[in-house]
């Protein structure tokens, strides 16, 4: 019965400040939309993906410890392909207006595990120059490697390619006005509970009975102004009228 209570009381307490828990949860929803659509800026991603796959000849066929090296090769490329010496070459190329390490906060590298497959994604806040970035990146380790690692195991399989209609990856409208509305309403919710904590007027016949742990016997309506003036006439002619009699 104690539970009962608590959550009809928790219930009456929202449906009494229901008004400032419905004004907080649209108003971190409208200020979200705002922020998503016009402060934040769009981010863009293109991925290309690369093969480690040492070339043999024709005849000779490739045994299980030439897979195993290609594959432990691709940690070592993965940190080599955002290492200064591809980076600047890309910089170069591309007369980008960066350092190498601003570059590098651009780039991911996933790969899966026991695969001699990884991809390299770009992210940039132009998807034209995502995609490039992430082509001439890839073009440029196939070109350095051999140098590098003495070795030809680079293989391009897929470009990035600029697709017709580009989506940013973030920011996420709908996903953000969904988690500000969420917190909106679970920050009105506090917020009301805090206000009715420390509300210790008596306003309601409940109140009073709460506080005194008695039942109420009776109550006095609250009389309106025009009320009070009917009352006042009806006194008034009943006055008058015993007045008369008496004289």
């Amino acid at each position: 019965m104690e539970d009962t209570a608590n959550i009809k009381d928790l219930l009456k307490v929202l449906q009494k400040r229901w008004g400032l828990v419905l004004f907080l949860t649209l108003a971190a929803g409208i200020i979200s939309s705002i922020i998503s659509f016009y402060v934040l800026t769009p981010v863009y991603q293109a991925s290309t993906q690369i093969l480690v796959n040492q070339k043999k000849a024709e005849d000779q066929p490739v045994s299980a410890t030439d897979l195993q090296t290609n594959v432990q090769l691709v940690n070592t490329y993965s940190e080599i392909i955002k290492s200064p010496v591809i980076l600047e070459k890309v910089i170069k190329r591309l007369d980008l207006s960066q350092s190498p390490e601003q570059l590098e906060h651009q780039i991911t590298i996933n790969s899966q595990e026991n695969s001699q497959v990884f991809s390299l994604t770009v992210t940039n806040t132009s998807a034209a120059s995502a995609a490039l970035i992430a082509n001439t990146l890839s073009e440029t380790f196939q070109d350095e490697i051999p140098k590098i690692m003495n070795a030809n195991n680079v293989n391009i399989l897929s470009k990035a390619i600029l697709p017709e209609h580009n989506k940013p990856v973030k920011p996420n409208p709908l996903t953000n006005i969904v988690i500000a509305m969420f917190i909106g309403l679970i920050a009105g919710m506090g917020i009301a509970f805090l206000l009715e904590y420390f509300n210790n007027t008596i306003k309601e016949e409940q109140d009073i009975e709460d506080l005194i742990g008695l039942p109420i016997l009776g109550s006095i309506s609250k009389i309106s102004p025009k009320q009070q003036d009917k009352l006042k006439r009806s006194l008034g002619s009943k006055q008058t009228g015993s007045e008369s009699l008496e004289s």
